[in-house]
């Protein structure tokens, strides 16, 4: 039985005419009298008392509109849980990302998206890059957010950003003053290094090998924060993302010496191949796109004044 024909007759019933519920409903008045004859055939029961005017409803046809009634209001409530779900599910956003993308400055876009969407759902949480392949491909997340973004079947990736890899350490080093360094300036410094199975740690490890480059590692770490934290102390210099040190630039904890070797970290965002972003996750994705060229021609033009 199509809830459409309940509807039809409950609002029959209600109007206490045939021609008003076929002009609520956008029918001919033939095809409402058409759904009432079909209920009867279908029930082996009359319905409605034709004979009277306006017509009434029959002992079965009150039972039968009751019922209808309470299945007609039923479905509309469903529509509308239904359609309320749907709302707040395409204004909520779950976004995994690695550490060292940037507390401080993740913190502040994260503020910055909340003020042009007030209306968004978004939460985001740091994890191991391995953590973070592991909760999109599942669909624990909508999207993460990665260093040397990697695809498979399940995963497609969109770059977002490159960041310059810049030389730190603490601001007394003996190396602090330099305009630029070179990996061979490096040799036999003590290091604070990521851990080996993050791949930045590959690319950085690669790139010192072949610049025939031995450091002494005196730490590992899994994330830039705590990195920083060491270097702050004078525990070493280390190789680390640019962006990633606007606030102890700023409070001028640490130091940081361009490379004159070009090495940059590439950043990009993952999402499963049969997810679409929804408008929520294309606004954010936008932002950051967008806050992302500000940033490197606010960091291009810093850059230019340091050098004037």
């Amino acid at each position: 039985m199509q809830l459409k024909s309940l509807k039809i007759f409950c609002d029959i019933v209600r109007r206490r005419s045939f021609s008003q519920a076929a002009l609520e409903n956008g029918i001919s008045q033939s095809s409402a009298s058409q759904v009432v004859h079909q209920l009867e055939e279908q029930l082996g029961v009359q319905l409605l008392d034709r004979s009277k005017r306006p017509f009434v409803l029959t002992p079965e046809g009150e039972c039968y509109f009751d019922g209808s009634l309470q299945l007609v209001s039923k479905y509309a409530q469903l529509k509308e849980k239904v359609r309320a779900l749907h709302d707040e599910t395409s204004r909520r956003l779950l976004v995994a990302s690695i550490y060292s993308v940037g507390l401080a400055h993740m913190s502040a876009f994260m503020r910055q998206f909340s003020s042009k969407h007030p209306n968004a759902q978004v939460r985001l949480e740091y994890l191991h890059p391995a953590r973070v392949y592991e909760v999109v491909e599942n669909g624990e997340v909508d999207l993460g957010l990665v260093s040397y973004p990697q695809q498979s079947r399940s995963l497609d990736s969109t770059s977002w950003r490159n960041e310059p890899l810049v030389m730190v350490c603490h601001p007394e080093h003996r190396l602090a003053l330099r305009q630029t360094i070179a990996l061979n300036d490096l040799a036999g410094e003590p290091f604070v290094a990521f851990e080996k199975d993050l791949r930045i740690r590959a690319e950085i490890d690669r790139a010192l090998l072949a610049a025939k480059v031995e450091v002494n590692i005196d730490q590992e770490f899994d994330n830039v924060e705590t990195m920083k934290r060491a270097i702050e102390v004078n525990e070493g210099l280390s190789i680390l993302p640019e962006p990633t040190l606007s606030r102890e630039l700023a409070s001028r904890t640490l130091a940081r010496i361009p490379l004159e070797e070009n090495l940059q970290r590439p950043l990009g965002i993952i999402h499963r191949r049969d997810r679409e972003f929804g408008k929520i996750g294309q606004q954010f994705i936008q932002l950051l796109r967008t806050e992302t060229e500000f940033t490197s021609n606010g960091l291009q033009n810093k850059k230019e004044l340091i050098t004037q």
